[in-house]
């Protein structure tokens, strides 16, 4: 295990009702808000209401920035900004899921910074400090609400990238799962291979010795894999969407990943479809994971595949290794086709033209991944195999 320095300081309120809180936590920071949401579905659940019942029996001003896309674009952080700096913004408060949460974080950051926003998505060293925000979530996917980063998109450039600093980090969040109970069929399917694959991503790593932070992936792995379907199947059932949304904080707030040496693979592969092709996150996902293990897994890997054959599938370890580790795989495949997830990228649109350049894209900094480095061939077989 390596060494590593450990804070997560997001205040969390978990529960149903926990948004009676929201008034005194956004006081501690300031009274003008900043209201970020996407396409309306708050209102038609009632969360959109319910804060602004509280911020106006609260006397707490607010403005709105509404719209913002499932891949949130660099246009509405900069429309953002301009509202924070016009109106003296002293709060931002997201209401939704990873998209409007990463949309507000830039805008907080980019209150502070003089030039282009687009500039501190390039580079993360240009951010000094940020407006303070905090988080009502309506969807367990991207673990947005417990952590410093946030992925922006610039549809001008075909370009999907992360950025993060220490200031972004939400200041609490409000996570009731009740609010979950609305989201439809497939983006609890794309949640959920969201947080899969956040735990992937730390989880198959060439790092040695780190077995607290195995058992805890697997066993976010295999909540995902009890609830995911059931969340779909009983939409309002509490105990699904609350395992859920618990998962989606935890699989991407750092615990998971401290003392193991990592560079993630598929997100940045998936970050290319979606800059092209606009596609939802965790279908891409989703696609691209069973074809990136196929292709990692060799005799240097084989061994994490088993791990995870056993311990999250529970298949028999008695067993040849190279049968564990393909049935795992295919497992995985399999669970991912439950949840109506398409399997080939020409299912959601992508055919061959564009492949090279997004393998190409996916690496212009570098190889991906340390479990088995990537570079731009090894990216374009894999985009070819989920054709």
């Amino acid at each position: 295990m390596k060494n590593f320095n450990y804070s997560i300081p997001t205040e969390i309120f978990f529960g149903e009702g926990q948004i009676k809180v929201l008034p005194e936590q956004i006081k501690k920071y300031g009274t003008k808000v900043l209201l970020v949401y996407g396409g309306g579905s708050i209102k038609k659940n009632g969360v959109y209401s319910k804060v602004v019942e509280l911020l106006n029996s609260n006397d707490i001003k607010f403005w709105e920035l509404s719209g913002v896309d499932p891949n949130p674009r660099i246009t509405s952080v900069r429309k953002g900004i301009q509202l924070c700096r016009e109106n003296n913004i002293d709060f931002i408060l997201p209401v939704g899921g990873g998209s409007s949460i990463d949309c507000s974080k830039v805008i907080a950051a980019g209150y502070y910074y003089e030039g282009e926003p687009w500039d501190i998505v390039l580079d993360p060293s240009k951010i000094r400090n940020a407006l303070p925000i905090g988080a009502i979530l309506t969807l367990a996917a991207t673990g947005s609400e417990m952590n410093a980063g946030a992925v922006i998109t610039n549809m001008d450039t075909n370009e999907k990238l992360g950025t993060g600093n220490p200031s972004m980090k939400p200041k609490f969040s409000i996570l009731d799962p009740t609010y979950t109970f609305t989201v439809p069929k497939n983006q609890t399917a794309a949640g959920t291979v969201d947080i899969m694959s956040h735990v992937f991503e730390n989880y198959f790593s060439s790092t040695k010795g780190a077995y607290v932070q195995n058992r805890l992936s697997e066993s976010i792995l295999k909540t995902c894999i009890q609830y995911g379907k059931l969340a779909m199947e009983e939409p309002e059932n509490y105990e699904a969407r609350a395992n859920l949304m618990w998962a989606s904080s935890l699989a991407l707030n750092g615990l998971l990943g401290y003392g193991k040496e990592s560079r993630w693979s598929v997100h940045p592969m998936e970050h290319e479809l979606s800059a092209y092709y606009d596609i939802t996150h965790g279908v891409g996902l989703g696609i691209l994971t069973p074809y990136w293990m196929e292709y990692v897994m060799n005799e240097t890997t084989i061994d994490s595949f088993v791990e995870y054959g056993v311990n999250v599938w529970g298949i028999n370890p008695d067993k040849d290794k190279l049968q564990i580790a393909k049935e795992a795989i295919e497992k995985t495949k399999e669970f991912f086709i439950s949840l109506d997830i398409p399997m080939h990228l020409e299912e959601v649109g992508i055919g061959e033209e564009k492949l090279e350049t997004m393998a190409k894209a996916a690496t212009r900094h570098g190889s991906l991944g340390l479990f088995r480095p990537l570079d731009s061939q090894d990216v374009l077989n894999i985009f070819k195999a989920a054709l």
